[in-house]
């Protein structure tokens, strides 16, 4: 197809992966990871994210108090911070290098060579970024699955289950690893297109070496 060029495989590869990283970003940091309301008290819900823990009463509204200390946290909860504190690290660097190999970006014109290794880098960032999003978020919903039908636990106990930003996180995971995955098919289409070019070229001069010795024979 025409729309499918190099460069518009790369802006959209790239415009999926900040997509990714923006999502990752908001989802890191809000209280919605877990919910929990009780049937013995319906009018209380309870959220729990990767900083802080919430509680909503009709009466109070919201009320939000961050956790104290970082040794402290559960251990799920902690990787699942780590995870996605490197996440959100090198979703930055991948984007960033990814941006400055883009065709038609000022920095490192004429420099084709520099601009396909960002992008392999930016490819590579983005995704190892999109992974470390997926598997905390996949790990915690697994931790929640075992306790929720735990048998050892009574029944009128509540149990913590999936809150939206769990939804975002494995969007924000997937958008990541799509988007470095094309900036892949991005540079195959660019090495393509360079070894047409240079065929192209070479065939345009044996032609014009085959046109200049037949003027060199009709003058003769």
């Amino acid at each position: 197809m025409v729309l499918l060029t190099t460069k518009f495989v790369q802006r959209a590869s790239l415009f999926v992966s900040f997509g990714g990283l923006v999502t990752t970003v908001i989802t890191t940091f809000l209280p919605l990871w877990k919910t929990m309301n009780s049937d013995l008290n319906e009018m209380e819900n309870w959220y729990e994210g990767l900083w802080h823990m919430c509680i909503y009463t009709e009466e109070v509204g919201i009320h939000c108090k961050a956790f104290e200390s970082f040794l402290a946290l559960p251990l799920d909860t902690l990787a699942s911070r780590v995870l996605m504190c490197i996440s959100i690290a090198t979703g930055f660097l991948g984007v960033a290098a990814a941006f400055f190999g883009l065709q038609g970006v000022e920095i490192g014109t004429g420099r084709e060579r520099m601009k396909r290794t960002l992008l392999i880098l930016g490819g590579v960032f983005i995704i190892v970024s999109g992974i470390t999003t997926l598997a905390p978020v996949s790990l915690m919903a697994y931790i929640m699955v075992v306790k929720f039908w735990d048998e050892n636990l009574p029944d009128v106990m509540p149990r913590w289950e999936y809150g939206e930003a769990m939804f975002s996180a494995w969007f924000a995971g997937l958008l990541l690893v799509v988007g470095g995955a094309f900036l892949f098919v991005a540079v195959c289409m660019g090495d393509h297109e360079a070894k047409l070019q240079s065929k192209i070229l070479s065939h345009n001069q044996e032609q014009r070496s085959r046109t200049q010795h037949y003027r060199k024979t009709e003058i003769m």
